[in-house]
């Protein structure tokens, strides 16, 4: 089949990267895990998404990986799977913690000794800390009671955080997709219509146009609840002189950028619109100001202060932009505390989010760090729409 996706071969180069990256820091074994939910670690170097269960990924510094799945996932891993060992493993269940009596499972030593690592002392780094369950951690430390257990979430951002032209491409695929999701939900917005119709009209777009799956829980909020920075759409009607927040994604191939935009059921009042238009004007001001070598922090610093130039303080909740990817949000996000430079083919959500006392707006849309500024992945923004 002919679609846009990741090579098998990129898969491959993205563990001998790792593992480079992994004997530097002295470490013997990298190992990231992931959920249905959060899967882009282990997918990013298996391309395996766990349902029901975890998955994890151990890679070893001389370049040898294995998959770790739950106990129902073996078959599933090895028809899919970009990695051709594959392990099961207790630690790896579901949350409904069946005990699976008749189960002769994997430990990590089976793990670690079939990808060349030996040894009780060894050095073992947590590359997606923050998604490691107490099982998993509890499994490493009950088979290597001697080993030196690091945080390294660092080495997955320095990996991921640069987009390769595949990595790209799968992006302005999910974007293409949205799009068209996004005018149909746009086409079809009336008073009276729920919210979770409009999801429902999405959902139907997306997947009639090649997407795998939802890149993030797609929503349209309307009137109150678009003052919700993070939320799920519900059964509330749209009426007549709401603003209706639009956040759409398509995932292609694991990558899930998205599109937002506030829609205006009929003309917008006087009130209303000088949020909107100001909402507005900090995404296109934070646009103007991407480009390779410029310092993260002094963009959110020169952006948080736009909002108290013009009074807008208290309606603020976050930086300007945020890495994107494998998942909608990922590191680094740009905040004031950022010191790191943007660098060539970064990918960020330009995201502007305004939080007004009775509804909220929000513009998000993909940009690619260039020399001289950005590249838009998708330029479907163009101004604010009434309908």
């Amino acid at each position: 089949m002919n679609r846009v996706c990741i090579p098998d071969e990129e898969y491959a180069a993205r563990i001998k990267r790792a593992a480079k990256l992994a004997s530097e820091r002295g470490l013997d074994v990298l190992v990231v895990v992931g959920t249905e939910s959060d899967y882009a670690n282990p997918r990013y170097f298996s391309g395996f998404w766990p349902l029901f269960e975890r998955c994890g990924v151990a890679i070893s510094a001389s370049g040898n990986a294995a998959l770790m799945v739950g106990p129902e996932s073996r078959i599933f891993a090895q028809d899919v799977a970009k990695i051709e060992k594959v392990f099961v493993l207790k630690e790896f269940r579901e949350s409904a913690d069946p005990s699976y009596p008749e189960l002769k499972a994997d430990t990590f030593r089976d793990v670690f000794r079939a990808i060349g690592v030996a040894g009780d002392k060894i050095r073992i780094g947590l590359g997606s800390y923050l998604d490691f369950t107490l099982p998993i951690v509890d499994g490493l430390k009950d088979n290597y009671p001697q080993a030196d257990i690091s945080v390294c979430a660092d080495i997955m951002v320095s990996l991921r955080k640069i987009k390769s032209a595949n990595e790209i491409a799968c992006l302005k695929e999910a974007l293409r997709i949205t799009e068209i999701a996004t005018s149909e939900v746009i086409r079809h917005l009336r008073p009276g219509a729920t919210e979770l119709e409009m999801v429902g009209i999405a959902q139907k777009a997306i997947y009639e146009n090649g997407a795998e799956y939802e890149g993030l829980p797609m929503y349209v909020f309307s009137e109150k609840s678009t003052r919700h920075a993070i939320s799920r759409s519900g059964y509330r009607k749209i009426c007549e002189g709401d603003i209706v927040q639009l956040n759409l994604s398509a995932k292609v191939d694991g990558y899930s950028p998205s599109i937002g935009l506030p829609v205006s059921i009929g003309k917008i009042s006087p009130e209303k619109r000088r949020f909107v238009e100001f909402g507005l004007e900090a995404h296109r001001w934070t646009q103007d100001k991407l480009r390779a070598g410029v310092i993260a922090s002094d963009i959110a610093k020169e952006f948080y202060r736009m909002y108290e130039e013009r009074g807008m303080s208290d309606y603020y909740i976050y930086g300007p932009c945020h890495g994107m990817g494998m998942i909608e949000v990922e590191a680094p996000w740009m905040e004031t505390d950022s010191d790191y430079p943007l660098e060539e083919n970064m990918v960020f959500n330009i995201d502007t989010f305004v939080s007004a006392p009775s509804f909220g707006v929000r513009w998000e849309k993909g940009a690619v760090i260039k020399k001289d500024g950005c590249e838009l992945l998708s330029d479907y923004l163009k101004g604010i729409v009434e309908v």
